[in-house]
């Protein structure tokens, strides 16, 4: 507590919508992402081909759209994106690229991002782990920023991606770009909430498919209203933030569930947590962010050496 009442005294930069009774679980552990590319390396390497033939993360969610969604589930439709919003890529153990989507959120170092754990927690070694903010139609606007650690809940590495669903968050730190710039000087942040509630009326959804017929695909924007889903699934136990938006196909983990506040957005989930985001591309999940992401954010805030799972 003592910790927390420090870091908010400090800055003031996370947005706390909660009653404090529970108390904040120390030590989160972290996860080193394999030694960061310098940024020319990672800029010259994420050429627009490259990026446009990355792959989804493996999850649950259908790759394709249905023929046509239901009447009652809100349209998504495709846009240039926002500066705070972007995607990690990276290469695999195969030599695959992959993606997953990330938003930036306010830090005193300038250099955070948070994201879903199940994107980034495979021990395979991922190379050229980069972020490219609002990259869109093989554009990256503002520049590549290397990944320098991850940071995932221990609890999460050990039940895995269903018994440790509730935990599917993660804040990444951010080495800056080529031109020694940090991530939020370069396009801004947004404040984090934890225990924001499970009940928002708008909601803007925003997530990178992984399926798309243009050569370069862009993200897609939705808004549309949450509520609390507790899983019925004994495998993968917990309340998440359910939402419905037509058309989040497989790709869009890690896109950030947004709603408006005095300073522009307020980030109040990721899609993922329940079978890693959903089964459908209709609708998506959250893990309820608490004091275990908060944690995870004084962490990567205090520079904690990042532990391997």
């Amino acid at each position: 507590m003592r910790r927390f009442l420090r870091h908010l005294a400090l800055r003031g930069l996370v947005a706390l919508l909660l009653g404090l009774a529970a108390a904040v679980v120390p030590g989160s552990l972290a996860a080193a992402a394999a030694g960061p590319p310098s940024a020319s390396a990672a800029d010259a390497y994420w050429t627009p081909e490259r990026m446009a033939a990355a792959l989804p993360v493996p999850t649950g969610k259908a790759e394709a759209p249905p023929p046509a969604a239901a009447e009652a589930v809100p349209p998504s439709h495709p846009f240039d994106g926002l500066p705070q919003v972007g995607t990690f890529f990276w290469t695999d153990g195969q030599n695959t690229g992959r993606f997953c989507g990330g938003t930036v959120i306010r830090s005193p170092e300038h250099n955070l991002v948070v994201s879903a754990a199940h994107c980034l927690r495979s021990p395979n070694p991922k190379r050229h782990l980069s972020f490219v903010p609002q990259y869109h139609d093989g554009l990256k606007p503002h520049g590549v920023f290397p990944v320098e650690a991850i940071y995932i809940d221990q609890r999460y590495y050990d039940r895995g991606t269903d018994g440790g669903a509730r935990w599917d968050y993660t804040v990444v730190r951010l080495a800056p770009r080529e031109d020694g710039t940090e991530v939020q000087r370069a396009v801004g942040g947004f404040d984090f909430a934890i225990r924001s509630g499970y009940t928002h009326r708008d909601v803007r959804l925003i997530g990178y498919p992984g399926s798309s017929d243009a050569k370069y695909p862009k993200p897609l924007d939705c808004s549309s209203s949450t509520h609390r889903y507790r899983s019925t699934d004994p495998k993968a136990p917990g309340d998440f933030l359910e939402i419905a938006c037509a058309g989040y196909v497989g790709g869009t983990s890690g896109g950030p569930f947004l709603v408006r506040d005095l300073t522009g957005y307020l980030l109040i989930g990721v899609i993922g947590g329940y079978h890693t985001g959903g089964d459908t591309p209709d609708i998506s999940y959250s893990s309820y962010f608490t004091e275990d992401l908060l944690d995870l954010y004084f962490d990567a805030v205090d520079g904690t050496p990042p532990a391997h799972s």
